[in-house]
């Protein structure tokens, strides 16, 4: 569906991109994540035209649109400001491309008013400025003018980013289902790890203009391919060298690292399990799960468990940690360039 080939982009003398490749197949909700200034946005402008490059390919569908112009690609845009028109009423927002294009009014009523109904806006709504709507219905509005030219693809450059955590969690999986119900191929742009996570169907993990890893939500979290993955994607436990030589088949030369959800407190021991003793400095009370800092005789871990009401452990208590290798992810020391 869409493919990025050896995409150098260069600002002066920065380069802001070195050689970026990806493959989006069609219908995928993929995420470019990373940093600020990791070139993510610059690859999304690339793709829509803001951008040319240097050198280097983009293709839709077999077609190379690298140099055709940004209101030719048939891309739809969903900015982080929205860039939604304050003095035009909601109705004339989600319109605006459809009257550029010049359809029958008959025609623009009928597709407004049916995009309108899917992003969930009212006829109440469509009469209102822009300026009376919340954060949540102004991106909604924003989604509606990109979809409603029906374009091949729409490009959200973080949409969520200017909206309260609980509305973000929110429309979050309002904007998944839509995408879903559309079956629309969606490049998402974000620095938001949970965000990527939760919507994506594949991710490119981008940092200093260079893409770090693509792949599943599973593959990046659970087999992150570098170490700056293993670092960027969730929290982590770096093991130190003695504690990493304890586990069998672990090399203590190497970076190693370990998912807080992997280290487990009591319980059955496994295959290859190393069991440790340590006692609780801290806890962190989130509700679903609870989070500890555990002290152990060669380091201090971090450890996620699950909360059940009733097993709860208390600051100095002690407590048997138990830490399996293959749970470990081991990285070679990079030689500084």
């Amino acid at each position: 569906m869409i493919k990025l080939n050896d995409i150098v982009v260069k600002f002066g003398d920065f380069t802001a991109l070195h050689s970026i490749n990806v493959h989006v197949k069609e219908g995928e909700f993929f995420t470019f994540l990373g940093p600020s200034g990791c070139g993510k946005t610059t690859t999304l402008r690339t793709l829509t035209g803001f951008i040319e490059p240097v050198s280097g390919t983009v293709e839709v569908k077999g077609r190379d649109i690298t140099h055709v112009p940004i209101e030719e690609r048939n891309i739809g845009i969903v900015f982080q400001s929205y860039a939604l028109f304050p003095t035009m009423t909601v109705y004339d927002n989600i319109a605006f491309g459809l009257k550029v294009k010049k359809l029958k009014k008959a025609e623009i009523d009928k597709k407004v008013r049916d995009i309108a109904k899917k992003v969930e806006l009212s006829d109440e709504q469509l009469g209102k400025a822009v300026t009376q709507l919340s954060g949540g219905q102004q991106q909604r509005v924003a989604i509606a003018r990109a979809l409603v030219t029906g374009p091949a693809i729409i490009c959200m450059d973080e949409p969520l980013s200017n909206l309260d955590a609980k509305l973000r969690v929110q429309l979050r999986n309002e904007l998944k289902k839509m995408q879903r119900d559309f079956g629309i191929t969606t490049i998402y742009v974000t620095h938001d790890q949970e965000e990527a996570l939760t919507l994506s169907d594949r991710i490119a993990v981008f940092n200093s203009g260079v893409i770090e890893q693509i792949g599943t939500p599973n593959e990046v979290y659970n087999h992150s391919e570098t170490e700056f993955v293993c670092n960027f994607i969730g929290d982590i436990n770096r093991l130190s060298p003695e504690l990493a030589g304890q586990l069998a088949g672990v090399d203590p030369r190497c970076h190693n690292y370990i998912r807080l959800e992997r280290v487990r407190v009591g319980g059955q021991p496994r295959e290859k399990d190393l069991c440790l003793e340590g006692r609780v400095e801290s806890l962190e009370y989130y509700g679903l799960y609870i989070k500890y800092t555990i002290a152990l005789g060669c380091q201090t871990v971090k450890v996620i468990e699950k909360n059940d009401g009733v097993n709860i452990y208390e600051p100095g208590q002690a407590v048997t940690v138990l830490l399996n290798p293959r749970d470990v992810m081991s990285y070679e020391e990079v030689a500084a360039k």
